[in-house]
């Protein structure tokens, strides 16, 4: 593999990784359509490294805030201040919907992920779960702004869709923000939990990958490369997609999904 082939893989990776398109079915159909292959252990490493950079600064301030209240959690108190009851500090820290909306993830993960992987050889499962991917997104556009907060259930349900969205086809930013939109939360919050959600799953899939996988692979300037890529182009899709979502146009990617599914499933019945 030459770098050009990993700088397009890592400009897939950053575009189909945040908007609501399913990174996933893409690189079955990239696989499948293109004859890509799927990339090497280190270089898949280094995409999924990349978009996990993205997510970071996007939201620095975001994981910023989310360290003072890790460790405000951990040392309460403080500067002669009335300590803060442990329920009320952990209602009100972002950390704690993290952690609690990757439950449901890991577990479904760890229960499904046999026969959810098997999906991943049928081109035909991808293009109806994108038809499934376009209904989510098109359902958004008749829900009403939100003013629910962040709570057990709101991040149960939302933790769900994302673990849910391991089958290829389904895109993970598409159920997330769907979900958080359909139980309540506003635009901004929704695209907002659901990035941060992603980082403990990505980080836990990398390091899966990586206890499970064999350290092989092309050289230091492949893998670089890839990995920028991801990183530059997701950078610009996460700054697009959350334009799009606080001007409640989020149903947009619709259309390009039922396209893309109704063709693979048109191309699987001529095969």
């Amino acid at each position: 593999m030459d770098a050009l082939t990993s700088m397009i893989l890592g400009i897939v990776q950053g575009l189909t990784e945040f908007l609501p398109i399913s990174s996933s079915g893409h690189l079955v159909l990239f696989q499948h359509g293109f004859g890509f292959h799927e990339p090497e252990l280190l270089l898949d490493t280094s995409l999924h490294v990349g978009t996990l950079l993205a997510v970071v600064l996007y939201f620095r301030r975001d994981v910023a805030a989310m360290g003072r209240e890790l460790r405000a959690l951990i040392a309460p108190g403080g500067s002669g201040e009335s300590p803060v009851p442990l329920l009320e500090r952990l209602r009100g820290s972002m950390v704690t919907w993290v952690v609690v909306g990757n439950v449901p993830t890991a577990v479904i993960g760890a229960v499904f992920r046999g026969p959810l992987e098997r999906l991943f050889g049928s081109v035909a499962v991808v293009g109806v779960m994108l038809l499934v991917t376009g209904g989510l997104l098109a359902v958004t556009k008749a829900v009403p702004e939100g003013n629910r907060r962040l709570g057990l259930l709101t991040a149960l349900a939302v933790g769900t869709a994302q673990g849910l969205a391991i089958i290829p086809g389904i895109s993970r930013s598409g159920a997330t923000i769907a979900c958080g939109l359909l139980v309540g939360l506003n635009r901004e919050s929704a695209a907002r939990f659901s990035f941060l959600l992603s980082i403990p799953a990505i980080a836990g899939a990398l390091g899966l990958q990586l206890a499970t996988g064999t350290a092989q692979g092309p050289g230091a300037i492949v893998i670089l490369s890839g990995g920028i890529a991801a990183a530059v182009v997701g950078l610009v899709a996460l700054r697009f997609l959350m334009g799009l979502v606080r001007r409640g146009r989020f149903s947009w990617f619709a259309p390009y999904c039922w396209a893309v599914g109704f063709a693979v499933l048109l191309m699987t019945a001529w095969t």
